[in-house]
């Protein structure tokens, strides 16, 4: 290929089109309609979450851990028997543990985080809805 077939190429696949960097944004042709919010977040939505990630922390907290004390001392006994399944049991119960552990944090996590989003998004709110009355106030000075 050529010099000139590349730059003919070239000029031919950006006729029409905008060569300039775009971020962020969308160009019209499809997505979301011009304007419209790609994300929207109720603060219904945000507490019903937040409270189903509770009241599974809570069951968790009291059903995950009926069969850990009877592993233990099952993996005990199986040792002390000489069996080569009681120290494999015992992983079983340590991984168990572990893992409870983690999920129980992570709803933890996820109920605080949308406590504190649909707090903080309430203050927000009432922040910029003082801003704009106090705003409003005072354009009715200048008329």
């Amino acid at each position: 290929m050529s010099w000139d077939e590349w730059e003919k190429l070239r000029s031919a696949t950006g006729e029409g089109r905008p060569t300039g960097m775009r971020l962020n944004g969308l160009d019209g042709n499809g997505g979301a309609a011009a304007g419209s919010a790609d994300l929207v977040v109720n603060q219904d939505d945000l507490g019903a979450i937040g409270h189903e990630a509770y009241l599974l922390h809570g069951r968790l907290s009291r059903d995950g851990d009926h069969a850990r004390p009877s592993t233990f001392d099952a993996s005990i006994a199986l040792t002390n028997g000489n069996f080569t399944s009681g120290s494999e049991l015992l992983k079983v119960h340590d991984r168990w543990s572990s893992q409870l552990r983690t999920l129980l944090d992570a709803c933890a996590r996820i109920s605080n985080h949308l406590d504190y989003s649909k707090s903080v998004h309430a203050k927000d709110d009432a922040d910029i809805g003082g801003r704009l009355l106090s705003t409003s106030k005072i354009d009715e000075y200048f008329k």
